[in-house]
This record gives C-alpha cells, sequence and structure tokens, in this order.
C-alpha cells in the first residue's frame, strides 16, 4: 500500500500517478487565495489616492502581469514535482536553496501570525456590533485559538484534503455567493457613475499603485509550488492559477477600493469593516473572513514544507508546530515592527523567481535534473543584483516602483551569467 502524499519529504517530486489536480482544483485554490480581508484592505489603500478609475487600472495590470508570473513559476512545480524550495536547488544548487528555505520559513511564520490577527480583529469587531463589546463573542482571545486551531486543522490535514473535499465541493460556491452579494448591494447603494468621475486625491502616485497590486500575486511566488506539484498537466495549473487568482484578486481588491470610497472615505480599516457588514447581514464579509483561514493555511503548510527542506520531519507534524507557533505569536507578539521586518524578507522573492524563471525555461528549457554543484555562483549572483536593484529604487525612486524592474533585471542578468558560465565549462571540456 503506498504511503499517504504527506508523508513524503519535501525533497522528492511527487509521482506522476499521484498528481492529480486538474485545472478545475487549481482554479478553486487560487480564486480562494486571491480573495480574503488582507485584499479588500490593499485595495483600500489605493482609493483615496488613485479614486476609482485609476485604481482599477492599476489593479488590472498589476493583477494581469502578477498572474502571468505567478502561473509560470506554478508550471515548475507541475514540471519538476518538487515543492517550491526543492525546486530552488535545480536553480541555486543544494546548499543554495538553504537560505530562501529559512528566509521562506520567517516570512511564512509572520504572515500565518498577521492572518490570524487580522481573522480575530475583524471577528471581534462583528461580535461587539452584534451583540456586546464584553460580550464572548468579542473576546480577541477566543477568535485568536479559534482561527489559529482552524488553520493548524486545515495546514495538517493537507492540499490535497482542503481542495478536494471542502473548496472544490462547496467552498467556491460559498465564496461565488459571497462575492455576488457584496457586489449587488454595491451597485444599489453606491452612485458609481459619480465615484468614477472623481479623481484621486494625487497622494499616491499610479506606479505605486501597479507595484501594490503586482505585490499580491507575486507574494505567493515562494509557495505556488507547493501546491502545482500536484497538478496533472502544466497547461491546466497554468490555466487554472492564473485565472482562478485574477478573478478572485482583481475582484476583491476592486469591492475594497469601491467600498472605501463609497460608504468609508476616511480610509480606517473598521469603518470599511462595518460598512462591508451592512450587506446582507453580515453574512457575507463573514464568509469571507473564513476563507481568510484558508490564506494562514497556506502560508502554515508551506511553512512546513519549506522547515522539511531544512529539518528531516514529517510534514504535518511540523504544521502543527507551526501552526501553534503562529497562535502564539498572535497571542502574545507586538508585531507592528516585525512587520516592516517581513516586508523587508519578501523584497528578496521576486528577484529570486526572475532567476528561476529565466533558469528553468530558458537555460535548461524545463529539466528537472539536479545540479552537480553545491553553489551556483552565477544563479546567486544574478539574485543579489536583483535584490540590490529592488532596494535601490525602492530607496531613491520609490515613485516607479521596484518589485517588476528588479524581477525582470534579476531574469536578464541570470541569462547573461548563465549563458556565459556555461560556455566556459564547455570551452574547458575541449
Amino acid at each position: 500500500m503506498s504511503s499517504p502524499i504527506s508523508t513524503y519529504s519535501p525533497d522528492l517530486a511527487v509521482p506522476a500517478d499521484k498528481r492529480v489536480f486538474g485545472a478545475r482544483d487549481l482554479f478553486s485554490l487560487w480564486f480562494s487565495l486571491g480573495i480574503g480581508l488582507m485584499v479588500l484592505q490593499t485595495g483600500a489603500l489605493l482609493a483615496p489616492g488613485l479614486g476609482l478609475a485609476h485604481s482599477l487600472l492599476a489593479i488590472l495590470l498589476g493583477t494581469a502581469v502578477g498572474v502571468l508570473l505567478l502561473a509560470a513559476v506554478g508550471v515548475i512545480g507541475s514540471d519538476t514535482g518538487l515543492s517550491s524550495m526543492a525546486a530552488l536547488k535545480l536553480s541555486l544548487g543544494r546548499r543554495g536553496a538553504s537560505l530562501p528555505a529559512l528566509l521562506n520559513l520567517l516570512q511564512l511564520v509572520g504572515w500565518g501570525s498577521f492572518e490570524i490577527i487580522v481573522m480575530r480583529d475583524a471577528a471581534s469587531l462583528l461580535g461587539s456590533r452584534a451583540f456586546s463589546e464584553g460580550s464572548l463573542l468579542a473576546n480577541p482571545l477566543l477568535w485568536t485559538l479559534f482561527f489559529g486551531a482552524l488553520a493548524t486543522l486545515l495546514a495538517v490535514s493537507g492540499p490535497l484534503t482542503f481542495v478536494r473535499q471542502i473548496l472544490r465541493k462547496w467552498g467556491i460556491w460559498l465564496l461565488l455567493a459571497a462575492c455576488l452579494w457584496l457586489t449587488w448591494n454595491l451597485f444599489a447603494r453606491a452612485d458609481l457613475a459619480a465615484l468614477w468621475a472623481q479623481a484621486g486625491d494625487g497622494s499616491m502616485p499610479f506606479a505605486v499603485g501597479f507595484d501594490i497590486a503586482i505585490a499580491m500575486p507575486l507574494s505567493w511566488l515562494p509557495l505556488i509550488a507547493d501546491y502545482s506539484r500536484f497538478g496533472k498537466r502544466a497547461k491546466s495549473v497554468f490555466g487554472g492559477t492564473a485565472l482562478g487568482f485574477f478573478i478572485g484578486n482583481f475582484w476583491l481588491m476592486s469591492l475594497g477600493v469601491a467600498y472605501t470610497l463609497a460608504f468609508a472615505p476616511s480610509g480606517e480599516v473598521n469603518a470599511l469593516l462595518l460598512a462591508l457588514a451592512g450587506a446582507g447581514l453580515g453574512i457575507p464579509l463573514l464568509l469571507i473572513l473564513l476563507d481568510e483561514s484558508e490564506n494562514a493555511f497556506a502560508d502554515i503548510h508551506s511553512a512546513a514544507v519549506s522547515s522539511g527542506i531544512l529539518l528531516r520531519l514529517k510534514v504535518e507534524h511540523l504544521a502543527l508546530a507551526i501552526g501553534v507557533l503562529c497562535t502564539l505569536i498572535a497571542c502574545l507578539a507586538p508585531l507592528a515592527q516585525y512587520q516592516n521586518f517581513l516586508l523587508l524578507i519578501g523584497s528578496v522573492f521576486a528577484p529570486l523567481f526572475g532567476v528561476v524563471l529565466v533558469d528553468h525555461f530558458i537555460l535548461r528549457r524545463r529539466s528537472g535534473q539536479n545540479p552537480a554543484s553545491a553553489l551556483r555562483w552565477p544563479a546567486l549572483l544574478a539574485w543579489l543584483g536583483g535584490v540590490s536593484t529592488y532596494h535601490l529604487l525602492a530607496n531613491l525612486y520609490p515613485d516607479i516602483g521596484a518589485t517588476l524592474p528588479s524581477l525582470v533585471l534579476a531574469g536578464l542578468l541570470q541569462w547573461l551569467l548563465g549563458r556565459a558560465f556555461s560556455y566556459r565549462q564547455e570551452t574547458a571540456r575541449t
């Protein structure tokens, strides 16, 4: 009898007969991950500075470019059958992948804790609105433990159970109903023609809005192969991922912009949540709140897979330990300053996957063979060049955005250095 896939080491490729995800599975997963309270709140960031028309354009362009890159990285998982961090060994070498695996573990523990905090704060606010501030359902600790336990349970169950038994059967239909209700409520109550004609206050350049929008799909680059490695075919992985995330992310971020301008012009998070709670007795917002646990699931599960590269333990055991850790951090730790550290860590991954995409699709031509070397210096240097570019642009030219330029430059450096290095090796053999 074959072992359950959750017991396989993250270093091993998923066997072909265990790759069961089709386009519908991946559409359901990435539509769900493209939806959430943090997506709504990100849309609210764009609203005052850009206004409705320019915000929607920035979201459209940023999400479209971002999902194409995200889906392309997903194809790497289906080509190789490897998890995200294991696949990095093909580009960076066996030891070269250890640093991004560690950074990914740190950022995912932090973001998993943030997701629990976001859910806790929203649930507490809704509980105090529906009952009273002193009621049990307004208690932040209760909601922290509830959402921490829910996300941990989903992470321990693994992606196959989560996607096929929860999302595909009924979860996606509830989310679609919630999004449709919020959209109908917006059209029924807001003067969208007036909002469309109203310009932003100019406090945010369009390029920064684009950078924020593209950062949403790109933030999933270090995780996607953990799920796409279960994909049957590259075509299904690319199409299901790109379409699912694009629809979910564009829809919810646009609703965040519109609801902010129409009902919460102050831009405060609580004002936006209360405006959303006014639609359908708060039921659509409650469904989106529960959906946020799926984002925490992905953070915790992928943190377990990343730590599995560093520690020889079962993924489900690591997921349990990391879920408990995230819950404790959400209960006890002040994370206001830690958020800046998380953003700093996140800045290394956009250029890293510029390197990985060029290496996989152009230099290795989708080969899944392991490199003989422990470190691949050309790839590491290209990555360093991309990270340096990111911080140079972010500090000296913040108005033009840094995410996409750093990814493109890192990919270009990888192409140049990779070809030069290969040429020298071939010359040395002759």
